[in-house]
């Protein structure tokens, strides 16, 4: 009986593992902004993060300083920008390969 409860939680487990990665092969166009300042999000400082499909993560594989000054007008901290991206989801974070900011004007 123990043995089938183990099994049991180690198949949920695994379940849950890939069901929590997303990848994000092909560029995809996100908003990204201060997770702290533009979209509400708890943090410790000013962060880089990214909306994708209407919910927020912090980015790893880039930093808000990568990108500018995020105190300028049009910076992090002070405007929603659009950036193709590729990358993965995991463990409520995005993960990116690559992170260029798209031109609007």
């Amino acid at each position: 009986m123990k043995k089938l409860v183990f099994m049991i939680f180690l198949f949920i487990g695994i379940s849950t593992q890939a069901q929590s990665k997303k990848v994000i092969d092909k560029p995809q166009i996100v908003e990204a902004s201060c997770g702290e300042c533009q979209f509400g999000m708890k943090g410790k400082s000013c962060d880089l993060a990214v909306r994708i499909d209407g919910k927020t993560y912090f980015v790893d594989g880039t930093t808000i300083h990568d990108h500018g000054d995020a105190h300028a007008e049009d910076g992090f901290c002070n405007a929603i920008r659009k950036a193709s991206v590729t990358g993965a989801i995991e463990k409520n974070r995005f993960k990116a390969t690559s992170f260029t900011l798209v031109n609007e004007k």
